[in-house]
């Protein structure tokens, strides 16, 4: 039996029942709901807001023909459960982000990012014109999924610290929230990494459960309070240069939407990533300037740090070349930033570099 055929008959104990009623689409009068479950607390900043974008974008280009009914962590599924519940049929799309689920493959770290991976232009790039997109159907085909990308929120910060990080050593111990293939690049250099629910963040950081963590950007970052309880803000990271989000529909589900259908969820997955990305880099700038009056300390990681991270990189993206996609999917995202990035740093990067020094800005 292949693993689509398994996710079908075989739901999660005590999700049979649940499943057999949401699998099946709601149509009254030529109207469709899709009930779509999403990793991110209703109201949550940048992550939230791409998702109540894309369902919105979805019932307004579809004239109402297609609803999507949102649900956040807990109404239906937990946070990290998404992913199961659509591949199993239980709901018929998610919004998350993939790295969560390198559990069910490595490959997936790609759809959000991977350490001294692509920015979110270079990612873009790649998914829609270098074979990503088609490797991300490759890839969902497995689990009876088909796959979008439905967001980015740009270059993620290094995170926030209780103490400054002046070498690679003092990440020896440190309880740090970091999800993906950055967390286990961490756990490399002996950190004790856990992978936390947005939601719970705050809480972990503010009762000492966590020493610190990362989450997205100053806009999102000082909207979640974490400047409350942590003043130290290393603002560049080397494992999420251009983050990612996606969503994932049951492949049966998406087999049975009409062709205009299937473009209009195409579509708003599109304008998702472009608008979320914009909403982020315009906001973050003033944001970082609220939290330095707020006595947030701002830094950058020295050298020798960025060097342990880029080794223990190097360890843990090869360590999972024994799969063929993982593989075959590392090869065709490197092809493709070996072929953009030199024009965007020859002309964007010396534009802006240019820019600056001429006008005195930066």
């Amino acid at each position: 039996m292949d693993r689509r055929s398994f996710l079908r008959t075989s739901a999660l104990g005590g999700t049979a029942a649940a499943a057999s009623t949401l699998a099946a689409p709601a149509y009254a009068q030529g109207k469709r709901t899709l009930t779509m479950v999403t990793s991110w607390p209703r109201g949550f900043a940048v992550l939230d807001d791409a998702a109540t974008y894309f369902n919105e974008a979805i019932n307004a280009m579809s004239g109402g023909d297609l609803t999507v009914d949102k649900k956040a962590p807990g109404e239906l599924v937990g946070a990290f459960e998404v992913f199961d519940a659509v591949s199993s049929g239980q709901a018929d799309l998610y919004h998350s982000a993939d790295y969560y689920f390198i559990g069910q493959h490595p490959a997936y770290a790609y759809y959000t990012a991977v350490p001294f991976g692509a920015t979110a232009q270079e990612l873009t790039n790649w998914y829609y014109h270098g074979g990503g997109q088609e490797l991300h159907d490759e890839l969902g085909q497995i689990f009876g999924l088909k796959s979008f990308q439905a967001g980015n929120s740009g270059s993620q910060s290094g995170g926030w610290f209780r103490k400054e990080i002046n070498s690679a050593a003092d990440l020896n111990g440190l309880r740090f929230r970091m999800p993906g293939l950055g967390g286990k690049v961490l756990g490399k250099l002996g950190a004790s990494v856990q992978n936390i629910p947005g939601g719970e963040l705050y809480q972990a950081l503010s009762s000492g459960a966590l020493d610190g963590l990362e989450w997205v950007g100053p806009f999102a970052d000082e909207r979640a309070g974490f400047q409350e309880v942590a003043k130290i803000y290393y603002t560049a990271g080397f494992h999420e240069p251009g983050s990612g989000l996606a969503s994932g529909m049951n492949l049966d589900v998406w087999e049975s939407l009409s062709d205009a259908h299937k473009a209009i969820v195409d579509n708003a997955a599109k304008a998702t990533t472009h608008w979320q990305l914009a909403q982020t880099l315009s906001n973050n700038g003033a944001a970082l300037a609220r939290l330095q009056a707020q006595g947030v300390k701002t830094l950058q990681f020295s050298d020798d740090v960025w060097d342990a991270f880029g080794a223990a990189s190097k360890e843990v993206m090869d360590e999972n070349m024994g799969d063929e996609l993982f593989a075959k999917t590392r090869a065709s995202f490197e092809a493709s930033l070996a072929t953009t990035s030199d024009w965007i740093q020859k002309s964007d990067g010396f534009y802006v570099a240019q820019r600056n020094r001429v006008l005195g800005n930066g």
